[in-house]
Parts: C-alpha cells; sequence; structure tokens
C-alpha cells in the first residue's frame, strides 16, 4: 500500500496531554484533519498536576508554530522562574531572581497550558472516554485502534502521545518503564498566602528546593494561591505499603516521614505536618537509554510515550518540540512515511541524547549542593 498524503490521511493522536494536543492544534493550523481521543471522561477528570517552565527554544517555539505564544505569555507566570536553594535547616543558600523582562522559561500550571490548548482547536477534535487498549493492523496500514468501550476505528497514521504506559508504544518497541530507586510523594498547600503564610515566605514566588544527600524537598509555587511540594527519597517503588501503612493513611505516611527527616530543622519539617490533603506517591520511572526503534510508516511516538525521563524541567518542552516537529513535518511532505522518517530522524538522537545527560537525574535532586544537571532540576510532573 503506497503510503497517503498526509492532507489525505486519517490521522489519530493517541493522548489529550500537551503534545497531542498541540500537534492537533499546529495540524489543524496547516489544513489537515486530526482526531485526539483520551481515556479521560473529559477535561475536568482529574486533577493535571504542578507546574511547568516553558523554555524559549523549544516548548515557546512549539507555541509559537501554534500560533499561541503571546495567549501563553498572557497566561503564564514569570516571576515563578525565581529559584532557591536551601539547607535542611531552612537556611538561604543561593537565590536566583528572574529580571523584570525575564521570558526564557516563565510558570505556567499545567491544567491553564491544557485549558489554552484545548480552546485553540476545532469543535469535536478531542474524543474522551477512549481509553485505547491495542493497535492492529499491517505496517503499511491501515491501522486499527482497539478501545476499552468496544468501540474500534480504522486510521491510516497513529501518533501515540499517551504518556509512560504508552497502548502505542508496543508497535514499536518491547521496551518498558524501569523504576529509577527514586520516588516522590507530592503534598499540595492552598490559600498559601492567609493560611501558610510562613511557607510562601519560604518558598517565595518559584521553586526552592533541600537536599542532604539521602533525602530532599522540592516545593513550587502554582497559580490560584497554591504550593506544591515534594519529598523526594531512595526508597523502594512499595515503600509505603512495606512500611505498614496504605497509600491512603495520611497520618501513618506524615508519622514515617517526620522520622525519615528527624534531623531536618522544624521550620522544614512543617513541609511535611501542614499540607492539606493526602499524599499522592509518584514513584519515578524511565525509559532504557537509549530507546530507538526501526521506521513504521503508519505509528510513531512523541513526549514521554517515546523517551520517558526524570522530571528535570524538560519532559514537557520536549514534547511540545516534538508535537512541532511531527506536525510541521506532516504538513510539508509528500506522504506520510516520509514524514515521520523525517521526524524521527531528529527527535531520537535528540532524545537519547537528552535522556543520557540526565540519566540518574532524579537521584541528582538527592545532593546536598543542587541537582547538578544540565537543567534547572524542576520536578514538574
Amino acid at each position: 500500500m503506497t503510503s497517503p498524503h498526509p492532507r489525505d490521511a486519517r490521522i489519530s493522536i493517541v493522548g489529550a496531554g500537551p503534545g497531542g494536543l498541540a500537534c492537533a492544534r499546529i495540524l489543524q493550523r496547516h489544513g489537515i484533519t486530526v482526531t485526539v481521543h483520551d481515556r479521560d471522561t473529559g477535561p475536568d477528570a482529574r486533577d493535571q498536576g504542578g507546574t511547568l517552565d516553558l523554555h524559549a527554544d523549544n516548548g515557546q517555539a512549539a507555541l509559537r508554530a501554534a500560533g499561541l505564544l503571546e495567549e501563553f505569555f498572557a497566561l503564564a507566570r514569570p516571576e515563578g522562574q525565581e529559584m532557591r536553594r536551601l539547607s535542611p535547616a531552612g537556611a538561604l543558600m543561593d537565590h536566583q531572581v528572574p529580571a523584570l523582562d525575564e521570558r526564557f522559561k516563565p510558570e505556567i500550571d499545567r491544567g491553564v497550558l491544557r485549558d489554552l490548548l484545548l480552546g485553540s482547536l476545532s469543535p469535536g477534535t478531542v474524543r474522551w472516554s477512549r481509553s485505547l487498549e491495542r493497535v492492529s493492523g499491517p505496517a503499511e496500514g491501515p491501522r486499527r485502534l482497539y478501545f476499552a468501550d468496544g468501540s474500534t476505528i480504522e486510521t491510516d497514521l497513529v501518533i501515540g502521545a499517551d504518556g509512560a504506559w504508552s497502548r502505542v508504544r508496543p508497535v514499536l518497541s518491547p521496551a518498558t518503564p524501569r523504576y529509577t530507586g527514586v520516588s516522590f510523594l507530592e503534598a499540595w498547600f492552598d490559600d498559601v498566602e492567609s493560611r501558610h503564610p510562613e511557607i510562601a515566605g519560604l518558598i517565595g514566588q518559584g521553586g526552592a528546593h533541600a537536599a542532604d544527600g539521602e533525602r530532599a524537598m522540592f516545593a513550587q509555587r502554582n497559580g490560584g494561591d497554591h504550593i506544591r511540594v515534594y519529598l523526594i527519597q531512595r526508597v523502594p517503588a512499595d515503600w509505603i505499603p512495606a512500611s505498614g501503612p496504605t497509600r491512603q493513611d495520611t497520618e501513618r505516611i506524615r508519622a514515617l516521614l517526620l522520622e525519615r527527616y528527624a534531623h531536618w530543622s522544624p521550620r522544614m519539617r512543617r513541609l511535611i505536618t501542614d499540607n492539606d490533603g493526602p499524599y499522592v506517591d509518584r514513584p519515578i520511572f524511565a525509559l532504557p537509554v537509549p530507546h530507538a526503534w526501526e521506521p513504521d510508516p503508519s505509528v510513531t511516538l512523541l513526549g514521554d510515550a517515546a523517551h520517558l525521563m526524570p522530571p528535570l524541567g524538560v519532559g514537557v518542552n520536549l514534547a511540545l518540540l516534538d508535537a512541532s516537529e511531527l506536525a510541521l513535518a506532516l504538513a510539508h511532505a509528500s506522504s506520510v512515511d516520509d514524514a515521520l522518517r523525517a521526524y524521527e530522524k531528529t527527535m531520537l538522537p535528540r532524545s537519547i541524547e537528552t535522556a543520557r545527560l540526565l540519566d540518574g537525574g532524579a537521584a541528582h535532586l538527592l545532593a546536598a549542593d543542587g541537582p547538578g544537571s544540565a537543567e534547572d532540576g524542576r520536578p514538574h510532573t
């Protein structure tokens, strides 16, 4: 079967995260029809996570290609670029304050970014409650997508933008994510200026990191007067149930944390004891390095589905860059196959190089002198 021209192809994106939505937006700007399938029941089905810093040379470049850069700047928080490094005693060790006109990597809440991208798409682009189970069909196409509700569709191109546990990836690669040995436990604080003023003052307008070599904390200011804190430890993936409590037993988990952070100052331990609501357990997984696959004329991947890495501030930026490059390749190629080859020729080497730079990066967050990576060391989830 001859690979179809992108404008004649049935294109299906699996996953309505930032990468999948940005890809759809740029395709539509170039007159290419696309459908996005997502397992969520709707755009407000679940919390979208913390804040993101979109970099000028990748994430922002993708939003420019999407025609959304000025809308992004109107929603972003440039003051969120402030970064503090604290000691376990709470002393300020380093303080980076952005210039008033600094726009290199302003912060935006993940949910706000998703809403921006969703609102830019043609009505009906996203099909909700479409949890993909598997992909079948010959490499030359067409492919068939099987969803959990029993429905199926036939498509000429499948773009896997469905994250760490991608159901599209097995078509191309047997690789599965592996536990890095580092786990994040997320806590959040609401109405911080009125209810948690001491914590608000400790963290500032951006992020704050502290570590002692074995454990760490990273706190980040979100929009809407919220702060998220990530308690970072080198532990087995099942450390909570192995220690006795269930993952919903907030008080018993808090008691364990207070033992583990016993030598930290009372001021810093308030980031453990004063949180609003339960903890969220986030063991950190990554794909093997290098991760690549043989070209396929009807399936490709972007974002975490292609190159899951530790959360050090590059994941969403790379997903957006992938999305932009893939969509532009499809907009300018004479066939889907040619577009995928051009895209992967650039994307795969870049993602492998970045993954090698960040290999073990989650553990670097435990270092007492800071993350020690080429990136800013911000855990964005």
